[in-house]
């Protein structure tokens, strides 16, 4: 059910700060800095050679602060969860452009999020 972490989380107060010290001083390389709807602002920096991204969120923007995980059907994850007596946060939402997701919480609380994933080139 799990590919793989796609991105975590990483709540900052100040974005634009947040954004220059990733890139400028870690070197990382920005991947997407996006507002998915006013006043939440998504900004996810990488590691040069990594797969796994950095989302540098304020805790206010509703974007879930959470580890991004890979599945490959939303859908049928979401019923899993659901089955298992985990029941997910959100139901499976869908906006353009970007792939079926919703979040949900491990038994401990943390939070989590599964974004549908292409399977890799030649798996």
């Amino acid at each position: 059910m799990t590919t793989r972490i796609l991105s975590v989380s990483v709540p900052v107060d100040d974005q634009d700060a947040a954004l220059r010290y990733y890139t400028e001083v870690l070197g990382c390389e920005l991947r997407a800095d996006d507002e998915p709807w006013p006043g939440a602002r998504y900004i996810e920096v990488v590691p040069p050679g990594s797969d796994v991204g950095l989302v540098l969120l304020r805790a206010d923007s509703g974007i879930p602060v959470a580890v991004r995980l890979g599945t490959t059907d939303a859908d049928a994850a979401h019923q899993r969860l659901s089955a298992a007596g985990t029941p997910p946060e959100t139901e499976v939402l869908r906006w353009e452009g970007v792939p079926p997701m919703f979040a949900f919480a491990d038994p401990e609380g943390n939070q989590l999020v599964y974004l549908e994933d292409a399977p890799a080139p030649g798996a």
